[in-house]
């Protein structure tokens, strides 16, 4: 039997053989995707945390963009000016400030199919729930939803025959991408509002504010991250729960465990399970000869499965005392919107399962996995309606 390629659909179905078998050679060449595949969890950690030598400028991964997304493809020292600009917008405080709101929307959506008896989870609770979150951040009208999920799939999962066609798909997207904000910073500028667009423009550090091409760097890379991670986070826990039911009894049996059961899913779960790296200098790493230039993986999703950093860690274990997992990445270039994330995800599991504790896949039914970014993109539930 062939071995499925890595973030492939049906790798991402069953990932862990998959991760197992990446780690038996924890820093190895990959042919076929001319890359660098690091997969142990010491190894993954110490490049994260060195940019110097494992840079994420915009040569790591060409996404239609015109220049750097920031803060992503952004190395320190200057990413350090966007971080400490944003991250103050994006603390635990503030993204607590939010969560009423978020629960209140969470309820909404499952008001819409929990009399159903059934619903298929992307589309229903998946794909809205952040998705309105987002747009609610941004500023944006609900219904331009549509186009900017399309402007999304262009980049993440562009519908083309040829890696060269891929590619020619998310530069016509990404234009499509920077005209959009062009438009919306210029109806700020003329009518302010209280949004995150509206705050940008004002935004600044020490008297030295963000220029407008800043802005749309941002822009962009908020678009890609805020309409689709936690919706994979999402899909993956359900999933997961659904086919194990003991697991789910036990959360509903003990909803303050929801906390820790979100860090454990984000880790045996991790919804975006490699980032690339571009080496900048030759340099040996782990005893193997990388040069410069070389494209390099790193298997977080391998990571955070890695056995002689996580006890039993193919088993997920809600009581897990020491859990860093890596699913929101490491070093300088950790996740900006992770405190908004985990608290999406607290409050729609914990509402979930308050109010809908029993489901399972429908019968004769399988979930669909996407490619790249883990995501299960059809999954379709049934559940006793409500009395």
């Amino acid at each position: 039997m062939t071995k499925p390629v890595l973030l492939s659909p049906e790798f991402n179905a069953d990932p862990l053989p998959g991760y197992r078998e990446a780690r038996r050679c924890p820093v190895a060449h990959d042919a076929l995707l001319d890359s660098v595949l690091i997969s142990r969890y010491s190894d993954v950690l110490a490049a994260l945390r060195d940019p110097e030598t494992f840079s994420s400028e915009m040569s790591a991964a060409s996404i239609g963009q015109q220049r750097p997304l920031i803060p992503l493809q952004v190395d320190p020292p200057r990413q350090t000016r966007f971080r400490r600009i944003l991250d103050p917008h994006f603390s635990r405080r503030r993204m607590q400030a939010l969560e009423p709101d978020v629960r209140a929307l969470v309820n909404g959506l499952i008001d819409s199919f929990e009399r159903e008896g059934r619903c298929e989870f992307n589309a229903a609770f998946a794909v809205p729930l952040p998705c309105t979150v987002f747009l609610q951040l941004m500023g944006l009208p609900q219904s331009d939803l549509p186009e900017l999920l399309a402007l999304k799939d262009g980049i993440i999962r562009p519908e083309a025959d040829s890696p060269e066609e891929g590619q020619a798909l998310r530069e016509a997207t990404g234009t499509r991408i920077y005209a959009y904000f062009e438009r919306l910073l210029d109806e700020r500028r003329r009518k302010p509002r209280d949004d995150l667009m509206t705050w940008f423009l004002s935004a600044e550090l020490d008297g030295d504010r963000l220029s407008r091409e800043e802005i749309l760097d941002i822009s962009y890379l908020f678009l890609l991250a805020g309409l689709d991670t936690v919706t994979a986070t999402l899909g993956c826990s359900v999933a997961h729960l659904s086919r194990n039911p003991g697991e789910r009894a036990r959360l509903v049996a003990q909803p303050g465990l929801w906390p820790a059961a979100v860090e454990e899913l984000l880790r045996h779960e991790t919804p975006v399970p490699v980032v690339v790296r571009v080496v900048t200098r030759d340099t040996t790493f782990a005893g193997y000869e990388l040069s410069a230039g070389q494209s390099v993986l790193l298997l977080l999703g391998a990571a955070d499965t890695d056995p002689l950093e996580f006890e039993a860690a193919d088993d997920v274990s809600f009581e897990r005392e020491t859990n860093r997992h890596l699913a929101f990445g490491g070093g300088p270039h950790r996740c900006l919107g992770s405190h908004l994330a985990r608290m999406e995800l607290r409050v729609a599991l914990e509402e979930l399962h308050r109010r809908i504790p029993d489901y399972e896949i429908a019968a004769g039914e399988e979930p669909r996995w996407g490619g790249g970014i883990r995501e299960v993109q059809y999954l379709p539930l049934v559940f006793p309606l409500a009395t």
